[in-house]
């Protein structure tokens, strides 16, 4: 083998080198930012009605309005736990139900009192698989309250 053709290997092997470390870079700088958007937190503004509300375990609240698509008016709020338990609360499991299988889960935790509380929801089922939720309850009057706070869709990734 002459230099000549050792000098054009090494420069095919450092070209191909660079390739790789530039596909590389591209892939891991993509993935990143991919993963970042899916995570991203957004604004949830709900308001709900809560008239068929028992304060027994298996009652709800119902959306009246969302800026959630996923979450249409009508969906219910049930909670799990009956209200008093500990004492002025309401502190609960929860369960979003948006129909056609589409639910989250969750917890709320209200103050009888001021009507100011917390729900968290950590997953869910169908359009709401991924669905990781943080909202401020707040008591608007009659049987009305409001959620304000921030939603993301987390990637659910597939076992397989």
């Amino acid at each position: 083998m002459t230099f000549t053709h050792v000098r054009t290997l090494v420069r095919l092997a450092l070209l191909l080198i660079a390739g790789c470390a530039a596909t590389t870079l591209l892939l891991s700088t993509t993935g990143a930012s991919v993963s970042a958007s899916a995570g991203r937190d957004r604004r949830l503004h709900v308001t709900k009605e809560c008239s068929e509300y028992t304060y027994a375990a298996g009652s709800f609240c119902t959306i009246t309005s969302s800026n959630l698509g996923r979450l249409p008016v009508g969906s219910k709020i049930v909670y799990d736990q009956a209200s008093g338990i500990p004492a002025g609360m309401l502190d609960s499991n929860v369960v979003l139900d948006a129909g056609n299988g589409d639910r989250a889960v969750g917890r709320c935790t209200l103050d009888a009192t001021t009507g100011l509380g917390l729900c968290t929801f950590s997953d869910g089922l169908g359009r709401f698989a991924g669905f990781q939720a943080r909202v401020d309850v707040t008591y608007t009057g009659g049987w009305d309250y409001e959620w304000n706070g921030t939603y993301s869709f987390e990637q659910v990734h597939d076992p397989d």
